[in-house]
């Protein structure tokens, strides 16, 4: 699919929020999957061409303001996948550095009433 006909479409018929295109519409209308109107999409921003979205979907800006809230919902995107990314990285502690494996629960808790100690008794 060329990158340029899916901005020469959206410029078209798609200027503006109010003219806005889902992504099932664009592909339906490309016979393409939504990974690659994803893909494509992300090329053609990263050469800047104004390509927006919202929760109407797609489309070509036809305002500053409307880059402007794309630009707003993309960091709200990048601050949630670092809040993951942090969460998963708090994990990592529970892994075992040797055997990249998950210690059994027994292992990772603090000593026993019983005092055998984490991990002094069978898992």
């Amino acid at each position: 699919m060329e990158k340029d006909t899916i901005a020469e479409h959206l410029k078209r018929y798609h200027l503006g929020e109010k003219n806005a295109a889902t992504s099932r519409e664009l592909e339906t209308a490309f016979d393409i999957r939504g990974k690659e109107l994803r893909d494509l999409v992300n090329t053609l921003r990263r050469e800047g061409v104004p390509i927006a979205s919202s929760g109407a979907g797609y489309f070509y800006a036809a305002t500053e303001l409307e880059v402007r809230a794309t630009i707003a919902h993309m960091m709200h995107r990048i601050s949630g996948i670092a809040a993951a990314i942090h969460g998963l990285t708090q994990t990592l502690e529970r892994f075992d550095s040797d055997q990249m494996t998950m210690l059994p629960e027994e292992r990772v808790r603090s000593p026993t009433v019983s005092g055998k100690g984490a991990g002094g008794g069978p898992p």
